[in-house]
This record gives structure tokens, sequence and C-alpha cells, in this order.
């Protein structure tokens, strides 16, 4: 199987979306095909990511925006630093003890510490905007983080991460060394640390792949592929996004407590074991039968969804736009429904990650048509409700502009 894929001009007639015009060059079919979950994947030139992040992004996030831990992490000679090796209190009005100090970053990178910008999925809009638009072609959470690199400095040791990663290279240039698994697809309860041994034997093996990411390199590893990397003659940034996979040991597990769910409301399941019992034998057959027939019959999907919808977040609500759009409010009125909601209409009840609200028979055809995300009238949809889903943060207003007549 091919691992280096350069960019192509076209991506094809299907529409390349987030993957093919930004990260890989390939449509999404293709890269579901040859490459999802299966192999690494190198695509240079993919793009150029500046209006995503920059050297400049890193020091209005480090000296300017206040945050705090665990935004942030050092790490030198393969270990991360404690905290208060870099964070202190900001004066008056800003006492808090875990901020970011600029003077005790600027020291620990000069000797050589790497700085990485975590969760900037939900600090960097750009990029926060980006994840959205990924996950959403995924099907499965997407966060991201950012590795600052003095020159000729690496990070971490050679590891494997439990969830796939693209490697965005935004400046400078680093080197990869890429190796196999040693433990292919781990969960996420199966961290590189309790495979020490085997990581470093292999990570003294001949690579899959030893590389040089240059600007608008990217570079894609499914979880449990080993890594490790070094800058080279300047300082490298690059991002990386996280894309927490959601697996079938995932949906066995929501399937199990769903059937748990049932058999707690059986007597029969609850009853106490016999006096002096001094093992399971005589009970596990009674126990499987129960067991086996609440599985043949639970539905974990509410429970899937649910703990979906708590794996992200709902696009940014203003609140004085948002109160600003209720008082305007009018039958030409446009809204629209609010990104990342990750909304489902079963029955009557409208599921999202902002809560539900359940509705009557006679607005269940209004409610149904905002699903597609377009653009809506009020007058068309009926105004008390757009009033209702505007208060609950499920709509929000097309543009800051939009009046009612």
């Amino acid at each position: 199987m091919t691992t280096l894929r350069t960019a192509r001009e076209d991506p094809g007639a299907t529409g390349p979306g987030v993957l093919g015009a930004r990260l890989t060059g390939l449509t999404r079919e293709e890269f579901a095909r040859d490459v999802w979950a299966r192999t690494a994947l190198l695509a240079r030139q993919a793009g150029d990511f500046s209006d995503l992040f920059s050297a400049a992004a890193v020091d209005e996030l480090i000296a300017r925006r206040g945050l705090r831990t665990p935004f942030l992490r050092v790490a030198k000679n393969g270990a991360t630093l404690p905290d208060t090796a870099f964070t202190s209190p900001a004066g008056v009005g800003a006492t808090i003890a875990d901020q970011l100090d600029d003077t005790a970053l600027w020291r620990e990178f000069a000797d050589g510490a790497t700085l990485v910008l975590q969760a900037l999925h939900r600090t960097w809009e750009p990029v926060a905007e980006f994840c959205a638009g990924l996950s959403t072609e995924l099907g499965h959470p997407v966060q991201a983080n950012a590795y600052v690199t003095p020159p000729q400095n690496r990070g971490f040791d050679d590891h494997y991460d439990v969830h796939d990663v693209f490697v965005l290279q935004i400046e400078g240039t680093k080197r990869w060394l890429v190796h196999r698994p040693v433990h292919p697809d781990p969960l996420r309860d199966q961290p590189w640390t309790d495979r020490r041994a085997a990581v470093a034997e292999a990570a003294g093996s001949e690579p899959y792949l030893d590389t040089v990411l240059s600007p608008g390199d990217v570079l894609y590893l499914p979880r449990g592929w080993l890594h490790a990397a070094r800058a080279q003659g300047a300082v490298s940034v690059h991002l990386t996004l996280g894309i927490h996979t959601w697996t079938r040991y995932a949906l066995a597990e929501h399937l199990a407590r769903t059937a748990l769910a049932v058999l707690r409301e059986d007597p029969a399941m609850r009853a106490t074991l016999p006096l002096g019992v001094d093992g399971p034998d005589g009970e596990l057959d009674l126990v499987r039968e129960s067991l086996a027939a609440a599985l043949a019959h639970a539905d974990p999907a509410p429970l899937f969804h649910r703990a979906r919808r708590g794996q992200g977040r709902p696009a940014p609500l203003g609140p004085l736009a948002q109160l600003a759009a209720v008082d305007r409010l009018g039958p030409g009125t446009s809204v629209r429904l609010r990104a990342a909601l990750a909304p489902r209409l079963e029955g009557a009840r409208l599921t999202t990650r902002v809560g539900w609200l359940d509705f009557p028979d006679g607005e269940l055809p209004a409610v149904a048509r905002l699903l597609d995300g377009e653009p809506h009238r009020a007058g068309d949809l009926g105004v008390a409700l757009v009033a209702r889903l505007l208060r609950a943060g499920v709509l929000v207003p097309t543009t800051s502009a939009a009046r009612g007549d």
C-alpha cells in the first residue's frame, strides 16, 4: 500500500471535504478505503495552514490571553515539567496561581523545552472551526494541540497515542521517525507506558517512515503507531489533530450497560445468593441466561448518542447577540440551527448537546426542517417556535443584523 501521497489540484468529483481539500488530497471515499485506521499517510504540500495557526498565535496565547493550566504542558528531555515550573499569579485582580508565566516559559523554551498548547479547539477560533468541520466529516470527536519545539530538540520519547492523529506542519521543519504498532488499535486505557519495553525495542529497529515535515506537509498516523519527532535548524510549530475514534469495544460497553440496567429491575437478579455459597457454581447458568436475554433485546443507541454528545461542544453562542435576536424577533428574522449540536429528533423529542425539548405534533414538521442547518425565516417556521428555540440556545440568528418585520 502506498504511504506517500502528493496533494492533488482536483481531489475528485465527489467533493474533497476537509480531508481532501486541506489534509490529504484524497476523497473521503479513498481515504476511508485505503488509509483510515490502517496505515500511515504522508501528504506533501497538502496546503497553507497559516490561516489556522502561526508563531504569532503562539505568542498571543502565551503572553496575552491569561491561559491557565491545563491549557499548556511543557516537556524537556522526554519528561513533562511540573506546572509550578511555568505558572504564577498575575497581580492585582488576577491572583489565581496557575496562570501561565511568560517569563518562566521563555526561560524553559530557551533551555530546550517543548511547549504544548492543549485544547486549541477551545481557545483559538480558526482551529476550533476547522476541528468542528473535520469532526462532522469523520463522525468522530476531534481535538487539537500545538507543539512548539526549539531547534535540534525533541519533546517526547518514542511512544504511541491511543487516538488517531493528523500532524500539520505550520512553521520550521521536524524529522519524524515512525514505526509500526507493537499493540495495534490500543484502547483509551491501554497507553504506551504499559508496554515500555516493547516500544523501546521497536524504536530501535528500522523505521517504517523516516521523513522531515516542512510547512504545508501533513502526516496521518492511526492510533498505536510509534513515533518520535525532533526539530531541525529552526523553531518548529506543528498542529496535532487528535481523532478520538469510536470502536466496536465502545459499542459493546454501551450494550453491556444497557443490558445491566435491565437486570437491575429483575428481582431474580437482585436476589441474595444462598447462605454458605463459596463460588458462582450453580448460579451462573441463570445469570448467563438472563444476561443473554437482556443483551438480545437491549438498545444501546440512546446511551451511545448521549456519550457521543458529551464528547463535543456546540458552536459558540454570544449571549448579547442571542438576546438581541430574541428582542428583534419577527416573521422576517432569519435563523438557523446552531452548529455542532448533534441533534436527534426521535418522535416528539429533540435531543441536542444543550438539552432536550418536546414538541406538539403540529410543530414537528418545522422542527424537522431546521435540522438541515440552512437559514429559515421565522415566519415560515412559526415565530413562537423560533422564540422558544432561540431562548433554548438551539437556534441562532443567521446574521447579527437580522431583524423582524
